[in-house]
């Protein structure tokens, strides 16, 4: 069943209203609203293909790429993370930080994020193991994980999914769109 828009999600102090997309100039974009409170954020995190970019309407983002020192946007500042760098941000003040949230190309961003805050909200604020290794494997030319370790995603995902799969607990992502390659 297709999402409809407006389409909103919430989990470990974020939500996020997906709004829609629009074309503009030729490319598909996803206009988001997102809500984060005082010390809230994902970990960090790659897009492979697609870029996405912040303007702060209230609140103070920290924000931060890999290896880089710690940087901050206020009301007003664009940030733009283009795909393939690994980062994370945050609320770093102690009000709601509020953003207009933009991502290009959406392909399956929207998918990706519903059922990856489905699991963590099912599962005490952590996506459960299968989910997460579902949604990683499945969606690898999209999405990263930096925090999850190496070892975990290369011998102990394959090991969850073989079991999972075995006893249906594939069966809930039966309606996965088909992964971008």
């Amino acid at each position: 069943m297709p999402i409809k828009f407006p389409h909103t999600i919430t989990g470990s102090g974020e939500k996020i209203t997906m709004l829609g997309t629009i074309v503009k100039d030729g490319v598909e974009i996803l206009e988001c609203d997102l809500e984060v409170k005082p010390k809230a954020g994902p970990p960090m995190h790659t897009h492979h293909r697609q870029d996405e970019s912040f303007t702060v309407v209230s609140g103070t983002m920290a924000y931060q790429t890999l290896g880089e020192e710690v940087k901050y946007a206020y009301p007003g500042d664009s940030v733009t993370i283009k795909a393939g760098i690994p980062h994370k941000f945050w609320n770093a003040g102690d009000d709601l930080l509020k953003c207009k949230g933009y991502v290009t190309p959406p392909e399956n961003f929207v998918y990706f994020l519903t059922e990856l805050y489905k699991s963590i909200n099912a599962n005490n604020g952590r996506p459960g193991m299968y989910d997460g290794a579902f949604l990683l494997n499945r969606y690898k030319a999209e999405f990263a994980m930096l925090e999850i370790p190496a070892f975990v995603q290369k011998f102990i995902f394959p090991v969850v999914l073989f079991f999972g799969n075995l006893t249906g607990k594939r069966k809930k992502f039966s309606n996965a769109p088909v992964p971008v390659v």
